[in-house]
């Protein structure tokens, strides 16, 4: 069995796609035919038939190369954090679902005067309450609640 008669995979249909969209946004495509040929991309059962689609179309530029990120010093490993531990990233995220809300209030009741009874501090609470219970839980539950809210995320999409 030769290349092109192999199935095409889902990513390689949209690969195709794209590139058909990249094509039309260069003007090399007008609207219907970027319609048609993607009715077909979309619809094609082997690689020969995503192939013809972009047959007449120069081959793709190759990406810039990207400059490499910076590793560990030759001979170290990189250990990750130990469970249990704050990143700094987490830390400052802590601190600012405290600051943000309670500066906020605190600016809009000196801002209508004062002169009323100190109600930001039901804020003060709540926000209190709710960094001393993360620092009570731990960065390990709060990190695997993430995990679980962004699973949903990525389910509902």
């Amino acid at each position: 069995m030769s290349e092109g008669e192999l199935r095409a995979s889902d990513a390689e249909r949209e690969t195709v796609a794209e590139r058909l969209r990249r094509a039309a946004g260069e003007g090399r495509l007008d609207p219907e035919e970027l319609e048609e040929r993607l009715d077909r991309a979309y619809a094609a059962r082997t690689r020969r038939d995503l192939e013809a689609l972009t047959a007449d179309l120069p081959a793709p530029a190759a990406p810039s190369p990207r400059p490499a990120a910076p590793g560990p010093a030759p001979g170290r490993d990189v250990e990750p954090l130990p469970p249990g531990r704050w990143t700094p990233a987490e830390l400052r995220e802590r601190a600012a679902g405290f600051l943000i809300p309670n500066i906020i209030c605190i600016g809009i009741w000196l801002a209508t005067g004062a002169g009323s009874s100190f109600w930001p501090r039901w804020v003060l609470l709540f926000t209190t309450i709710g960094l001393l219970a993360s620092f009570v839980r731990g960065p390990d539950a709060d990190r695997a609640h993430r995990a679980r809210r962004e699973a949903a995320h990525d389910r509902r999409r």
